[in-house]
């Protein structure tokens, strides 16, 4: 199988989720290629999984006043905190029969690729099912996987630096849960590139591309028209709509 890389964008989370299902769309209809893209979130974001409930997760009036935008995604899990600079977001998409039919050993695959790439930084990193990596007992990275119409998505984020203080000012997590003990006992499970290692960022994303790739055949690559006009056309009639992000 060969692979198309795109390699490292930025875009907001509408058009981040809605690239995501027109390569979907367009791996299930075979007009697309398997895909690994890199990205991040401008302006950062909050995205909740699927089975979600909107007003449950996020603090709508702190995201406004913040100008961070939210999404809801076509995966599972829990409400994220995108940070612009703190994180490098990946994506594959691919015939699900290039992958286990199990869950959590198709987790344990591409959260492989992840652990190769920080592995390139000097970072010792292991795998936490159902879908975290962690390093040196914190997790570093959290992933999510659909499965629809014989096409994977599975995307995740890898954290570059963090402010757990910062994250939990757009979430609904309660008062009590943002007490300074919680903040810090958050801080002791959850950490970042910046608080493991001096590599910069650009050395990151390069240690993932190579993770990501290593024994793949794989060319760069770019859109193709039909997905960026879906794309678009997703953003504007589905993941910028009320109606979707706040059905639950």
């Amino acid at each position: 199988m060969k692979w198309r890389l795109v390699e490292l964008e930025q875009h907001d989370a509408y058009a981040n989720m809605a690239i995501d299902e027109a390569v979907s769309e367009g791996v299930a209809a075979g007009t697309s290629q398997p895909t690994i893209r890199f990205y991040t979130w401008k302006p950062s974001a909050v995205s909740i999984g699927y089975f979600q409930s909107l007003a449950d997760e996020i603090d709508l009036d702190a995201c406004r006043a913040a100008g961070v935008d939210w999404v809801r995604r076509r995966t599972g899990g829990g409400a994220v905190y995108h940070d612009e600079l703190g994180e490098i977001t990946y994506s594959i998409i691919a015939p699900e029969a290039a992958f286990p039919k199990g869950i959590i050993d198709s987790y344990r695959v591409i959260c492989g690729w992840i652990i190769d790439g920080l592995a390139g930084i000097g970072l010792q990193a292991e795998f936490k099912p159902i879908n975290d990596i962690i390093v040196n007992g914190k997790k570093i990275s959290g992933n999510a996987q659909t499965r629809r119409g014989g096409v994977l998505l599975q995307h995740g984020t890898i954290l570059y630096d963090v402010d757990v203080r910062k994250m939990f000012s757009f979430l609904k997590v309660g008062k009590d849960k943002l007490a300074d003990k919680m903040i810090a006992a958050a801080e002791e499970r959850v950490t970042s590139v910046t608080k493991q290692c001096g590599a910069t960022r650009d050395e990151l994303y390069g240690a993932l591309k190579t993770g990501f790739t290593s024994g793949k055949e794989f060319e760069v690559g770019k859109w193709t028209e039909t997905e960026l006009s879906r794309a678009k056309e997703l953003s504007a009639s589905r993941y910028s709509s009320d109606e979707w992000n706040s059905q639950r």
